[in-house]
């Protein structure tokens, strides 16, 4: 596995599977430019590795301890390819949407940019519609 495709890898598995969280500086940059590509209205975030570590805390607050699988990693140059495949739990309120306790499947793709070991910059896609579709289920009861 390439150096740059093995960063993306471990950092899919370790940080953004909600697993490790705390380690997002061992594979991101200082300053990492994050392109939110929401065919409504993109937008670019700013990330240091603390606040990606708070954006990991946010989706396990919402969705519970989740599982990750990627799907698909593909490396060519400085940029890696990576599909994966999320499920968790309606746990906790997203939006406007309050918990319900159904489970929840986000599929998403993103192309990450790796210098120097660490990620710089990503574009990612998430199926936004389809995960708001899930969370208008009704409520589990318990």
């Amino acid at each position: 596995m390439s150096n740059v495709k093995d960063t993306v890898h471990q950092f899919l598995l370790q940080v953004r599977s909600g697993q490790h969280p705390e380690r997002a500086g061992d594979f991101m940059a200082g300053q990492v430019r994050a392109h939110q590509v929401v065919s409504e209205a993109p937008v670019v975030v700013e990330r240091t590795p603390r606040e990606y570590t708070e954006h990991v805390q946010e989706m396990l607050d919402a969705y519970g301890p989740f599982t990750l699988t990627v799907d698909e990693l593909i490396a060519e140059g400085d940029r890696v390819y990576a599909r994966w495949t999320q499920r968790g739990r309606h746990n906790g309120p997203v939006d406007h949407h309050q918990p319900t306790g159904a489970p929840v499947t986000a599929m998403t793709s993103a192309v990450y940019r790796v210098e120097d070991g660490l990620i710089v910059e990503y574009w990612i896609q998430i199926d936004r519609q389809g995960i708001t579709a899930q969370l208008r289920q009704p409520a589990i009861k318990r």
